[in-house]
């Protein structure tokens, strides 16, 4: 079993940690959706909000090792023209930074009255900035078009694996859903 990337392909440790977060993301965005329209006498109205930060938390934790394994075990080459790879360079970039502006504006609202947030019981992430001027509503505007930004830019990151995988066909799909060495498939016309 290949754990590690390699210079054609994924391992499996990074093809699970991009599917996990990618699944939480979804996941936490649609929760986020449905709790603000929550009633007070609603029986989900306190525990989907605390699902929501505790999860949350967690994916902090999930993107930072992404990170590390990322910076310890580099991706594999990108496929297509050059500028198609910076283009891929700059959105994976924005969206890990965004997926960690966007926490970071979560935490920024659970935390505004220097409540810690518990997490399923384990351990508890302790308020550290509290007491700002409107931090729980400047946060949550903020948290708000932050998420809403990462669920569009994952949908041109989608976009554009698709686009390489079924008009280019250079298997660059494949290389994050299954790992090994993944020889890019000839082009039509070459």
């Amino acid at each position: 079993m290949r754990w590690r990337n390699t210079r054609k392909g994924y391992g499996w440790v990074a093809i699970t940690l991009h599917w996990l977060v990618a699944l939480v993301v979804f996941g936490l965005f649609g929760l986020g959706l449905w709790m603000v329209e929550l009633t007070y006498y609603d029986p989900w109205y306190r525990q989907a909000p605390a699902i929501h930060k505790a999860v949350g938390v967690l994916l902090f934790l999930a993107v930072v090792g992404r990170l590390v394994w990322r910076w310890i075990n580099p991706s594999p080459a990108l496929p297509g023209s050059r500028i198609e790879r910076i283009a891929a360079r700059l959105v994976h970039g924005a969206l890990y930074a965004l997926l960690l502006a966007v926490m970071v504006a979560g935490y920024l609202i659970s935390t505004a009255d220097g409540s810690a947030i518990d997490v399923f019981g384990l351990f508890s992430m302790p308020a550290t900035v509290a007491d700002l001027p409107d931090q729980e509503d400047v946060a949550g505007v903020v948290h708000f078009w932050l998420a809403w930004t990462v669920i569009v830019l994952t949908g041109l990151h989608a976009a554009a694996a698709l686009k390489h995988q079924f008009i280019d066909r250079d298997g660059t799909l494949m290389r994050m859903l299954r790992p090994g060495d993944i020889d890019s498939p000839t082009r039509k016309g070459e």
